[in-house]
């Protein structure tokens, strides 16, 4: 939470906007939290502090809000009504709701760098509150196992504008506590509160004012409540007076207040019921809480579980609890009215980005009818947001600039969720919440990749966090994030077997903090962490008492004592050379976990987290199958992506410093390993992996020495997404060297694809782009990209795709102007005889084609010997194949009769050449097995007829026995194959 709502006119931004205009504790709008049970995870530590007046019995007259204290202050008069009659109609308070409107419509910078902005409104579901007591909050801390985390009692649910109704004994409501977990979506559902009072939707309240605690407790001056609001809110300075003096029903909206120290002790803020008076900030609180301080206002305090006890019990008249997504119908709704906004799939066609979008809901759905661990994760709305953001990146990002990182995103996510967040205000350590989730959590999730373990017993979870316990403020702290954040991270697993473990809520999460752990450096021996303190101790005290011993040797003969002292200073600096090489273990640890071998032929990363978000399509696995190894692919990623530079900008607000020397040494430290062991030959999918590593880590000059290092890269079979093209983009264009070959056979690349690469496809010297559905529309940027001035495509492999008539008309016209281009396949592309002849018209224009494949395209004998014409009087085609064509056999004599010698072009169009055996006849049934699998059956059935037909016609024709043994081989190998396509075999 951030500081207190200012006037847009007069404040600068970074106050309430890391707070409500970052949505931080939640989604943009769904305020909701995983299945949370009061008091669940501790309760020491917080105890109400002595109240200056007796406490009110419990139950139905239990002290609700203050009323008893009213009479003791000024009454209501009808000129003071009449006063705020006058000054509402003066239009101030109107401009107090333009004003918060216009502030609260901002959206946070992750809003709109990892997805289109949405209005409030246009994508908020109510949330399910669940109305609490004191009570159950007071309940002894249950121990963590999954029965008590699973076991909710049914309250009663309560809607955010019923909050101040009369209570059950119809008792007025004038100050209520809402609580819940970090990343339930506390600021976003007061945001929603305010928003909807600016909109007239809050009837009830007549003035909202908001503040930030965090904002309160920054200040340490006194200031009177008459100053606070007008200091925030300069608008209203005409109003405030009427506030005492009068019956307007205003609501006070504190935000946070666990990060406020409050003593409700009359020796410890004393009473004070005029709100001209200057007190310091946390006293104007506790006397508005009294009700001592505007009696008839009405206040509503959000803040975490831990800090709920900080208020005596009888000043408040309503606890409420946010309690999350209980139906997972609230889950698909959010979803759904969050993915199929207009605009979330960038620029395509309307048609095509609507169906994408229809199909990633519906996909979504279903994943979550299974009851899997994301429908657990997603009782978050905070887990909401950051599934929404992970699909938006995965699906429709079309471009990735800088800023655009998958650990860039889980870094934001983390930011909206902890940034400024302090674990505990009243320990005097002050640390963040972020810097404790790394050493802690951090920890387990460490040894869970390690030991390749994502399920955690309660020991797993009490040596991580107890084994270390040595005083109370410790002890405390523990408690503190047990109560506040534990589910935040884990959460009871779903999967059958395994009900009394843990997991991470979210599966990447246990991978990112993992890595941020040993980042931070905080994997060290125990000899380490003592050389560590014993060096900053020496480095404190040896440079005092180096000059204190100096001046006494001056007047005593104690002369070996400076020597004495300069030894010890040497240790901290031997000590830093030392722990350096921690930045080498660091390096190590990447390189050995980004190339791990046993992760070779797993889905690439982007594909594995695609799936644990939409689930694997197909039958479920039975409960008793044997589970696959589980995989860790993302941990030496996000550890490359921590170390950029705006990864640890973010973690710097977090408390989790990275300094630049460190990240720099580590990047020197990984350089010959990682480069190394990327020039080894890698399966696409880890090739993949490794360029999106690149990526995330956002070093350039690392990424070009990388980059130079591939002359090679095979990507064939990968499903290259808009985002994985626009990452291959990204990292090839580090460098303006030559790619040797591009191979993205079997990509799923479109024209759209195409237009992405088109910089990386202009350097590339054999690029194959086989069986991927390219139809007329990828034609046109083919022949853009060899109609180029810097092309450099000397061999260009299309077989296998829809390139049709119009394909060829688009490719002629590039072969006509193209300098680069010496072979060129068109096997099985639907070219007819309306294509070749197209092809043949601008073939002479050519100057530089070697080969040409048009194999398998339905050629008849004209257009078959149209194209042998035109390439007979080429200066440099000498090859054409014709196989698997229509071509009768005064077809075939005619080009049979085709001589290299005479005619400067052969033809291969059989496995014979006149009475023999044809140099290329391996060749020709090589392709057709390696291509068979895309092919007509029974058409090439019936074309390996032929072909034997026509073996036998020569081999009967020839006398010479080492000729018919050669038909002989050959003819083997046709029935062979023959043989295998009938049994299916092939």
């Amino acid at each position: 939470m951030s500081r207190a709502v200012q006037c847009q006119s007069c404040l600068p931004w970074g106050s309430w906007a890391r707070l409500c205009l970052a949505g931080s504790r939640g989604t943009r709008s769904v305020s909701v939290c995983a299945a949370a049970v009061p008091g669940e995870l501790g309760s020491a530590g917080f105890g109400a502090a002595p109240c200056d007046t007796p406490s009110s019995c419990r139950g139905c007259v239990r002290y609700q809000g203050g009323s008893q204290e009213s009479s003791a202050q000024p009454g209501s008069s009808r000129p003071g009504q009449s006063q705020l009659r006058n000054v509402a109609s003066s239009g101030a308070i109107k401009k107090h709701q333009k004003s918060l409107s216009a502030w609260f419509s901002h959206q946070p910078n992750e809003e709109r760098q990892f997805g289109p902005s949405f209005s409030l409104d246009a994508v908020h579901v109510d949330p399910v509150i669940r109305e609490s007591s004191l009570e159950e909050i007071l309940k002894p801390s249950p121990d963590l196992t999954i029965q008590n985390q699973l076991q909710q009692p049914r309250r009663k649910v309560i809607s955010l504008h019923s909050l101040f109704d009369v209570d059950a004994c119809g008792r007025p409501v004038k100050n209520v506590v809402l609580y819940g977990t970090v990343g339930t979506g506390k600021s976003t559902l007061i945001k929603k509160m305010v928003v909807d009072w600016c909109h007239g939707r809050l009837p009830r309240f007549e003035l909202v004012i908001p503040f930030s605690c965090e904002d309160l407790s920054h200040s340490q001056a006194h200031v009177s409540l008459r100053r606070l609001v007008t200091k925030k809110y300069q608008h209203l300075r005409d109003v405030v007076p009427a506030l005492e003096a009068s019956n307007l029903r205003v609501l006070f909206i504190l935000n946070g207040l666990e990060r406020l120290n409050l003593d409700f002790r009359l020796a410890g803020t004393e009473l004070c019921c005029d709100p001209n008076e200057p007190v310091p900030p946390s006293a104007v609180v506790v006397n508005l809480l009294r009700k001592y301080l505007l009696p008839e206002a009405s206040i509503i305090v959000t803040t975490r579980p831990s800090a709920v006890r900080r208020i005596p019990g009888k000043y408040v008249g309503r606890y409420a609890e946010i309690c999350g997504f209980s139906d997972t119908n609230l889950q698909k709704l959010y979803f759904q009215m969050r993915l199929s906004q207009p605009g979330c799939s960038g620029e395509e066609s309307q048609d095509r980005s609507s169906a994408e979008q229809e199909n990633l809901v519906e996909m979504l759905s279903r994943n979550l009818e299974r009851h899997n661990q994301i429908t657990a994760a997603c009782f978050l709305p905070s887990y909401c947001w950051l599934v929404c953001t992970t699909l938006h990146f995965l699906y429709f990002t079309r471009t990735v600039p800088p800023s655009q990182t998958l650990t860039g995103i889980y870094t934001s996510f983390l930011r909206l969720n902890f940034s400024g967040e302090v674990l505990d205000s009243t320990d005097p350590t002050h640390i963040s919440m972020m810097k404790y989730v790394a050493k802690t959590v951090g920890k387990l999730a460490y040894e869970g990749v390690m030991s390749r373990k994502t399920c955690f017993s309660e020991e797993d979870l009490q040596q991580c966090f107890e084994v270390e316990m040595k005083t109370e403020s410790e002890l405390n702290l523990l408690e503190v994030f047990r109560s506040d954040a534990f589910r935040f991270f884990l959460s009871p697993c779903v999967q059958p077997g395994k009900e009394h473990t843990f997991v991470f809520t979210i599966p990447a999460m246990q991978e990112y903090l993992a890595a941020l752990y040993v980042v931070l450096g905080e994997k060290k021996t125990l000899a380490q962490r003592v050389g560590k303190e014993l060096s900053e101790v020496i480095g404190k005290v040896s440079e005092d008492v180096a000059v204190v011993v100096n001046i006494i040797s001056k007047v005593l003969p104690l002369r070996f004592l400076p020597v004495l002292f300069n030894l010890l200073k040497i240790f901290p600096r031997y000590f830093s050379r030392v722990s350096g090489k921690d930045r080498d273990t660091i390096a190590h640890t990447m390189a050995e976990e980004l190339f791990k071998e046993e992760d070779y032929y797993n889905d690439d990363v982007l594909d594995q987290i695609n799936s644990s978000i939409l689930g694997v399509e197909g039958p479920m696995r039975h409960p008793d199958e044997a589970p696959d190894d589980e995989v860790f692919e993302l941990f030496p990623i996000f550890m490359g992506g921590i170390l950029s530079r705006r990864n640890r900008a973010i973690l710097e607000q977090l408390g989790c410093s990275i300094k630049n020397l460190a990240a720099f040494e580590i990047a020197k430290a990984m350089k010959k390993t990682v480069i190394r062991k990327g020039r080894r030959g890698l399966p696409p999918s880890e090739l993949m992996d490794y360029l999106f590593f690149l990526h995330e880590f956002q070093n350039e000059r690392f990424t070009a020495e990388a980059v130079r290092s591939l002359r090679a890269v095979n990507l064939s079979s990968v499903k290259m997404t808009p985002l994985k093209c626009s990452v291959l983009a990204s990292v090839i264009s580090t460098t303006c060297h030559e790619v040797e070959e591009l191979n993205l056979t079997s990509c799923n690349l479109d024209s759209g694809s195409l237009r992405t690469l088109f910089p990386v496809l202009l350097r590339c010297k054999a690029l194959h782009l086989q069986l991927n559905s390219l139809g007329s529309d990828a034609c046109r940027e083919i022949r853009d990209l060899l109609l180029h001035d810097k092309c450099v495509v000397s061999s260009l492999r299309l077989a296998n795709n829809p390139v049709g008539e119009q394909g060829a008309r688009y490719l002629a016209e590039a072969l006509a102007g193209n300098r680069s281009l010496s072979r060129l396949s068109l096997l099985h592309t639907a070219l007819g005889d309306a294509g070749a002849e197209a092809i043949a018209q601008r073939l002479a224009e050519n100057r530089h084609l070697q080969e040409l494949n048009l194999g398998y395209n339905s050629l008849t004998d004209a257009a078959a010997l149209r194209v042998v014409e035109v390439a007979k009087r080429h200066e440099a085609l000498d090859k054409v194949h014709l196989y698997f064509n229509d071509i009768s056999e005064d077809g075939k004599r005619a080009l049979d009769s085709l001589r290299m010698d005479r005619d400067g072009v052969r033809a291969l169009v059989f496995l014979t050449a006149g009475t023999d055996v044809s140099d290329y006849w391996s060749h020709i049934l090589s392709v057709v097995q390696r291509n068979l699998p895309f092919w007509d059956r029974e058409r090439v059935r019936q074309h390996l007829a032929l072909l034997l037909q026509d073996l036998e016609s020569s081999r009967s024709q020839t006398a010479n026995p080492w000729r018919k043994a050669k038909f002989l081989r050959v003819e083997s190998e046709v029935k062979k194959m023959l043989g295998e396509l009938q049994d299916g075999s092939l």
